[in-house]
């Protein structure tokens, strides 16, 4: 044993003690290495997504053809000089959109890929190798996306920093299930995703300050060092240690024809695909682009206040900061509420709570943003949109390795949570194709109107989840399965 465990007389007082208080030294450093790992790699995420915008405005310009089509419709249809400008530069922030969500749906596929691959690898190699190799990968090619020239190439990198960060999950909250004793795991893989948010909310500050995009991706390279940390210290879960060293097991792990050869945890897979498909296409697909959104509803109000280009592009940066902030404020909140309330209620009424309260309130911040106290609505409508769409992230580390034995604990989880991210990566296309086909501003949907009714019709993602719940297991109160 890594050191002793926490051992009170009796199981009554195992429920009067509180979780952080069942663990010791050793627990309390992994937890904390696996909170570092997530929480820069969640960092890296958020700090994609406030780049996204000012990279796509560097990187994404209309072609030659596309600008002289646009002139020559233009011409036809007899319109001012002013009004060919501006239906020049709809049409290039269309694009620009259009061409965010692609970027997101390429890092969405990497992570998806990389998940399924560092999820096989935690079984087989173990936890803490595979951790290594993800912080490695993906803070390498964050700082390697600084140096894009063009669309292609940023899109490459990113999907390259996919692969590690799509492998971190799985690995990390295996490591705290599999270390932590049976009465404080959840609580302290609630805890771990939690702090995820600790990651966004830096990565919002370091938005806030003004910093370029460019110089947002160097500063993704800091993770790297944490990977010293792990090779030094943590060592593997002595439960996987155990499997691993048993005779005739060794070809049983890590292997996705064990995890659907088996119908019960076949089953469970499939089910834990669906949950965590509505929760990813509802964070990725429509929350992330608040900052986006945002942009597009202040950006005239700003202008008409008199302010000039420069001071409207550090208002609304500094708002697109504030924006991340407060949503991840909610978040932390939220994601902390599922572990303790599914303690008390279950894990699938907790679960359709969350889905629940994520549609209505998306709803409300895509339909209503700006129309009640002008920007000031982001500081109440973007926290409950954020505590509602992360806790159920929160939900995922606490269900996921509930669900399956310790030899295929990773692959299980990832295959969960990332194989999601591929149908995911259809939700920032839609939302994409949505705003600059359907809701164009070539069809009438002028200004934020078009991203407003994109954002509304892509809630329907959540009733994904809600359909999915009846049929999942409920494992509140039940040991890890062996």
């Amino acid at each position: 044993m890594h050191a002793d465990h926490f051992s009170p007389s009796d199981s009554s007082e195992v429920s009067q003690v509180p979780w952080y208080r069942m663990l010791n030294r050793y627990h309390w450093f992994v937890f904390v290495v696996a909170a570092l790992g997530w929480l820069f790699d969640t960092m890296d995420q958020q700090l994609f997504n406030l780049a996204r915008p000012l990279a796509m405005k560097e990187l994404v310009q209309l072609t030659d053809e596309e600008t002289s089509d646009i002139r020559a419709k233009a011409a036809a249809d007899k319109l001012s000089e002013e009004a060919v400008e501006s239906r020049v530069k709809a049409r290039l922030g269309d694009k620009q959109k259009k061409y965010g969500g692609y970027a997101t749906s390429i890092f969405l596929i990497g992570w998806a890929t990389g998940g399924l691959i560092f999820g096989v690898l935690g079984d087989r190699w173990g936890r803490v190798k595979t951790m290594l190799a993800t912080i490695v990968v993906y803070s390498i090619f964050t700082g390697l996306s600084a140096f894009s020239k063009g669309f292609w190439d940023f899109a490459l990198l990113r999907f390259l920093t996919g692969l590690g960060v799509g492998g971190e999950f799985a690995v990390g909250v295996s490591l705290v299930a599999e270390v932590m004793p049976s009465k404080a795991r959840p609580h302290a893989l609630g805890a771990l995703q939690a702090l995820s948010a600790v990651g966004n909310i830096t990565a919002a500050l370091i938005g806030m300050v003004g910093t370029d995009w460019k110089v947002m991706f160097m500063i993704g390279t800091a993770p790297a060092l944490l990977s010293l940390l792990v090779r030094r210290r943590l060592k593997e879960p002595e439960r996987w240690q155990s499997v691993s060293a048993t005779d005739g097991v060794e070809k049983q792990l890590g292997s996705y024809g064990e995890l659907f050869g088996n119908p019960e945890l076949r089953y469970r897979a499939l089910i834990g695909l669906l949950l965590a498909s509505a929760g990813v296409i509802g964070l990725w697909g429509i929350g992330f682009f608040t900052p986006d959104l945002q942009r597009e509803v202040f950006q005239p109000v700003f202008k008409a206040q008199g302010l000039s280009d420069a001071d409207v592009a550090s208002a609304l940066k500094r708002w697109s900061g504030i924006t991340s902030l407060v949503l991840n404020m909610g978040a932390f909140f939220g994601i902390y509420m599922f572990s303790h309330v599914s303690q008390r209620f279950g894990r699938r009424p907790t679960f359709a709570f969350c889905y629940i309260g994520a549609m209505l309130a998306t709803m409300n911040v895509f339909w209503n943003l700006g129309k009640f106290f002008g920007v000031y609505d982001i500081l109440w409508m973007v926290p409950i949109m954020g505590f509602f769409q992360l806790s159920i992230f929160g939900g995922y580390a606490v269900y996921f390795p509930e669900l399956f034995p310790t030899r295929l604990r990773s692959t299980g989880t990832s295959f969960c949570y990332n194989v999601g991210r591929f149908v995911a990566a259809l939700g920032p296309f839609t939302l994409g194709e949505l705003i600059a086909g359907v809701y164009s501003a070539d069809n009438g949907y002028e200004g934020a109107t078009g991203f407003r009714y994109a954002g509304v019709t892509m809630c329907l993602i959540f009733l994904i989840g809600l359909i999915a719940i009846p049929f999942a297991p409920e494992t509140k109160d039940k040991p890890l399965p062996e």
